[in-house]
């Protein structure tokens, strides 16, 4: 049998994890592939789960070519929206996407029809992330494909990769002094992670937002003309407010934690010294 590689398009999102693979495995193994491999140029476009799993259990793999025009677009249908992946892991395939699309343009004028990705703003609707993480993607993914890889597979978050190649953490804040007697329970470290990684994310956005709703609005208040580009700012006031809203949540529930964590810390130690005690009695 033909062992057949994943496409680069295909390789740009994370595979499954052991608990999904597992489910998709044994109900292939018990009621057959219900869905063909989609191939492209010989090799797996959509699909490469379910390849992997027929091989697995020993059910032939049934294949279908692509018959499309765009396999860019073809390939995000598919799977973009499809799977659990933050927005900084979709805009980080995107990002990774226009790259490679660019690639098979070489000598020759890059068309809508080529890479449906050129603007930005193109990027950003086709992932649903916010502009500005399409943005710290885009800036990753031209600095480092490697590391653009990372995200997309959710091995880095996006603000982790923009740290590594800026020196500066999106969004992160300078945190006050904190005496040492007044110091939390550590939470686990990648708990503290995904909140902090969310939360730079979320600040980011909130900053970008912000700088341009004042902006647009200094510059279309002063004529009537222009109401729909006030709207505009109105919807990006409205969206400051809603990142708002969200940073302070996520503050909370981190807040929440971290009392959490302390509780059960002075629980283990009171357990510690009553069970020291009672051996002290014993001997």
């Amino acid at each position: 049998m033909t062992d057949y590689k994943l496409h680069p398009l295909c390789s740009l999102f994370p595979r499954m994890d052991a608990e999904a693979f597992n489910a998709l495995r044994n109900d292939i193994d018990e009621n057959g592939l219900r869905q063909p491999i989609t191939l492209h140029e010989g090799m797996i476009l959509d699909g490469g789960n379910r390849y992997r799993a027929c091989l697995d259990v020993g059910v032939t793999p049934v294949f279908v070519e692509f018959a499309g025009s765009n396999i860019v677009s073809f390939v995000f249908s598919a799977n973009l929206h499809r799977r659990h992946l933050s927005p900084g892991q979709q805009a980080a395939i995107v990002a990774s996407a226009q790259d490679w699309a660019k690639s098979q343009t070489s000598g020759r004028p890059i068309s809508g029809q080529d890479c449906p990705l050129i603007t930005v703003a193109d990027r950003a609707a086709q992932s649903g992330a916010h502009i500005n993480t399409q943005k710290m993607a885009d800036k990753v993914a031209k600095a480092s494909p490697e590391l653009a890889m990372q995200v997309a597979h959710g091995e880095k978050s996006l603000p982790q990769a923009v740290e590594e190649i800026t020196g500066k953490r999106p969004g992160a804040k300078q945190a006050a002094p904190v005496e040492d007697d007044a110091m939390p329970a550590p939470l686990p470290a990648g708990m503290v992670q995904i909140e902090q990684d969310r939360l730079d994310e979320l600040q980011a956005n909130l900053k970008e937002a912000i700088d341009d709703n004042a902006s647009m609005a200094r510059v279309f208040e002063s004529d009537d003309k222009l109401a729909a580009a006030l709207a505009e700012a109105k919807r990006y006031r409205e969206q400051a407010r809603i990142l708002e809203t969200r940073i302070s949540g996520l503050m909370n529930e981190k807040n929440e934690a971290v009392r959490a964590a302390k509780s059960w810390q002075n629980k283990f130690l009171k357990l510690e010294k009553q069970v020291k005690d009672e051996s002290c009695k014993t001997i």
